[in-house]
């Protein structure tokens, strides 16, 4: 599998582990993003998919259903739907610890009956009506967004009405997407702090998805990247590379290698011990597009002896040609 379609199921199990789906367009065209473009793409889908609903509308409504399995873990699972243009259908989906819903507690979702909860954030309120048996909720919400955010946002240069992409895309569907994410000012505040330079408002929507503080962008530019963008700061959180994995390339002999070699790494999963198993066997200056080229086709070292056994020269190239079947005189 080519490090691009890994790429891009990385972005897709992202998307989808937050619970967030278009049913009026299921099919995704992964055809567009590639490991080395702006991963932008891949969240705009995620931006459009949960800010769709009818516009201009002041009140936003629709349908909840919840799911919380006593003993698994304190969280409650909240999906929010609601209808778009052309009869289609929107969810977003979020876990919450009960603490952050006013109303409800985990012994209502647990005995049943009815129930009447509302999570109340900076950026606005949904109030939800509805019935739980068995931990399991269903009912109606209505969401009121909060222009106080606006106006407070738009005061630190995040202009919540930024380029939109659709006439849907106004600001009261994304004042309901940074309700549930929990965007707020003290996000952007903590941002603009880390000096990443302009930052727009979708930058906040990604950094609340991906848990982006300044703290790690700050350690991000002290491990020698001074001028990660926001996409490439989403990449690192997807792919796991921080301060400590950028130390620990380091010291495999790689210093100082282009951002992009390291999420080559964590997508092929070159590890210090793989690097390791084949020097061991005498490939000693590799570069990392080698070692990725000997992960895809499963080079080990009981290939490498198995190859060398049969008189084939010690060279990547030769070693993929083998693997591969391709003979050369």
């Amino acid at each position: 599998m080519s490090s691009r379609m890994r790429f891009v199921f990385a972005i897709a199990a992202v998307v989808a582990s937050l619970g967030w789906v278009n049913r009026s367009n299921a099919a995704v065209d992964f055809s567009s993003i590639s490991i080395s473009n702006d991963v932008s793409a891949a969240v705009a889908r995620v931006g459009e998919t949960a800010n769709t609903v009818a516009p201009a509308q002041r009140v936003l409504t629709g349908d909840w259903t919840a799911k919380f399995n006593e003993g698994k873990d304190s969280k409650i699972n909240l999906s929010f739907e609601r209808r778009s243009e052309g009869n289609g259908r929107n969810q977003m989906g979020q876990s919450f610890d009960f603490s952050e819903l006013q109303g409800l507690s985990r012994e209502q979702a647990m005995s049943g009956g009815a129930v009447k909860f509302s999570l109340v954030r900076e950026a606005g309120r949904i109030d939800c009506e509805g019935t739980f048996q068995n931990g399991r909720g269903t009912g109606t919400y209505r969401f009121t967004g909060n222009d106080s955010f606006v106006s407070a946002m738009k005061s630190r240069g995040f202009d919540v009405s930024e380029n939109p992409r659709s006439d849907d895309e106004h600001s009261e569907n994304r004042l309901f997407t940074a309700t549930v994410l929990n965007v707020t000012t003290a996000l952007a505040d903590d941002l603009l702090s880390a000096g990443f330079g302009k930052l727009g408002y979708q930058d906040l929507v990604k950094a609340a998805i991906f848990k982006i503080d300044s703290k790690f962008m700050r350690e991000m530019k002290e491990s020698g990247f001074a001028d990660l963008g926001m996409e490439e700061l989403v990449k690192a959180r997807i792919f796991k590379i921080d301060a400590d994995f950028v130390r620990r390339v380091s010291q495999m002999g790689f210093d100082k290698e282009p951002f992009e070699s390291l999420v080559k790494m964590q997508i092929f999963k070159i590890t210090p011990e793989y690097i390791t198993e084949v020097r061991n066997e005498g490939f000693t200056d590799l570069a990392i597009e080698d070692l990725v080229k000997m992960r895809i086709f499963k080079i080990d070292s009981e290939f490498i002896r198995q190859a060398r056994a049969e008189g084939v020269p010690m060279e990547v190239e030769r070693l993929v040609q083998r693997r591969i079947g391709v003979a050369r005189n």
